[in-house]
């Protein structure tokens, strides 16, 4: 079921015009609306990659259809999509919403961290993980993440023994961009999905440093693409039924070639994984 809009907070940075509301259920979402610049399909890649990155275990906000009501539109004129000069607000109705990790009047949330802090990032790891994802998945974006001080089992149970233990843990956001964003496409430039501090790669020797996400990508089951498909309203993509099939089908026929889309990585201009020989 869907939460409800109750109180806008800010407009956040972004081509797609996303902002943040509170939801009736006590959390705070990053809303992107159906009518958001960069087109509806944004919020089916959204959806469809919460999915994803859920049964591959990598860090990222959870996620939620959030209902926009015609009173939240009337008592926030703030909500609103600017296209040139004009600024209209969204249709009411049902929305994408990525949970903020917190109350953001108290939490702190960080788009930077300095090497020598990034390197001590308990789940480091994950930008290896979400490689797999985003070279299956074709990312035309950059990979995108935040990075927040948490009690690190909170976010990250399965690696971790000692629930009390503070530290940066990143969380992997904005998906809008996968299957080629609006294209649903498979657009293969090597550059694709690549985060910007190499700092990050740093440990790739081989292949095997991408497991065990390599093996989990090429047994994936077809059943969790069909859980990804439920959980989408149907007018995100009323009309683009048969597109949304192909474009499943194809991402399940890629799977076995998503170690050598991550080898072809090295052939960046600047190659992230200067360790790999």
């Amino acid at each position: 079921m869907p939460v409800n809009a109750v109180r806008f907070v800010r407009k956040m940075r972004g081509g797609a015009q996303a902002h943040l509301i509170e939801a009736d259920d006590g959390h705070f979402y990053v809303v992107k609306f159906v009518e958001n610049p960069q087109h509806r399909r944004i919020l089916v890649n959204e959806m469809i990659a919460s999915v994803l990155l859920d049964y591959l275990q990598i860090v990222a906000p959870e996620t939620a259809v959030v209902q926009v009501g015609d009173e939240f539109l009337r008592e926030n004129p703030e909500v609103h999509i600017a296209l040139g000069t004009r600024r209209t607000p969204p249709r009411p109705g049902w929305h994408f919403g990525s949970r903020f990790p917190g109350d953001p009047a108290k939490l702190a949330v960080y788009d930077f961290l300095p090497d020598a802090v990034i390197a001590k990032v308990e789940n480091l790891s994950h930008f290896l993980a979400v490689l797999v994802l985003d070279r299956w998945a074709g990312n035309a974006d950059a990979r995108q993440s935040v990075f927040l001080r948490a009690r690190v089992r909170q976010w990250s149970p399965q690696t971790q023994t000692h629930p009390l233990k503070q530290g940066f843990v990143a969380l992997m956001i904005d998906h809008g961009y996968l299957f080629g964003g609006p294209n649903w496409e498979f657009n293969d430039s090597p550059l694709q999905g690549l985060y910007f501090r190499p700092h990050v790669y740093e440990s790739v020797r081989s292949l095997d440093d991408f497991q065990p996400w390599l093996d989990r990508v090429t047994h994936f089951p077809e059943d969790v693409i069909d859980q990804a498909l439920k959980r989408l309203p149907p007018q995100w993509y009323s009309g683009e039924e048969d597109q949304l099939q192909r474009l499943m089908q194809k991402l399940m026929a890629r799977r076995k070639r998503v170690p050598s889309l991550i080898e072809d990585s090295r052939g960046a201009r600047s190659n992230p994984f200067p360790q790999w020989r």
